[in-house]
C-alpha cells in the first residue's frame, strides 16, 4: 500500500477542524467567555493532552492582565466563591477531575467544562457546558466520527476554542498582541 502524502493528511485535518469549530453552539462559547471576563481568579485543568490544551489558555489569560492559574501548580491560590473553574475533559468522566469539579462547587466556585458529553459527571456538575466535537479516545478504530486517533480532535478542537476565547476577550477589552507582550515569560 502506498503511503499518503503527510500533507494531504494535514489538509485532512483542517478540514476536520474547520468542521468541528462551526458545531460548536456560539450560546455556549459566549457564556464561557463572558463568565471568564467577569471572573476575579480563574483556575483551569484537565488531563493528558487536554491539560495541556488548558494550560496554553491560563497562559495566554494571564498575558491578558487576568488572573489565571492551572490547578495543582505550586503557585495556585486558593478558590474563592465566584472565581471560574474551567474545565477540559473530552470524556467529562475522568476521576480526577471530578474531584476537583465537586471540592470546586463546594467551595461556591463556577464550574465550566468544555467536554463531548454533556451528560457526563462533570457535565452535570457545571454551571456552563460546551460541547466540542470528537470521538472518545477510547472509540474502536473506525467507530468515532475522526480521521484522526484516539480524542486528537477533541484536543485540536480544545486548543482552537481556548484560542478563539482568547481572541474574543482581546477585541472585547481593544487588546492587541503588543500589549500581551509586556508579561511574556522574559526568563527565558
Amino acid at each position: 500500500m502506498p503511503m499518503m502524502a503527510t500533507t494531504a493528511y494535514g489538509a485532512d485535518i483542517v478540514q476536520e477542524l474547520t468542521s468541528a469549530m462551526a458545531q460548536i453552539a456560539r450560546h455556549e462559547a459566549e457564556e464561557l467567555t463572558e463568565a471568564v471576563a467577569a471572573s476575579r481568579k480563574i483556575f483551569v485543568t484537565g488531563m493528558g493532552r487536554s491539560g495541556l490544551m488548558m494550560k496554553s489558555l491560563a497562559m495566554r489569560l494571564m498575558q491578558m492582565g487576568f488572573q489565571a492559574y492551572v490547578v495543582g501548580e505550586t503557585v495556585t491560590p486558593n478558590m474563592e466563591k465566584g472565581d471560574t473553574l474551567i474545565i477540559g475533559s473530552g470524556s467529562g468522566e475522568t476521576a480526577g477531575l471530578v474531584s476537583i469539579a465537586e471540592k470546586a462547587k463546594k467551595l461556591g466556585g463556577r464550574i465550566a467544562v468544555m467536554t463531548i458529553n454533556r451528560e457526563s459527571t462533570i457535565g452535570r456538575l457545571a454551571d456552563i457546558t460546551v460541547i466540542l466535537p470528537g470521538s472518545p479516545k477510547d472509540a474502536a478504530e473506525g467507530a468515532g466520527r475522526s480521521v484522526q486517533p484516539m480524542g486528537t480532535l477533541f484536543e485540536q478542537t480544545l486548543l482552537l476554542f481556548c484560542d478563539a476565547i482568547v481572541l474574543s476577550l482581546m477585541r472585547e477589552q481593544g487588546m492587541d498582541g503588543a500589549a500581551m507582550y509586556g508579561r511574556h515569560a522574559n526568563l527565558e
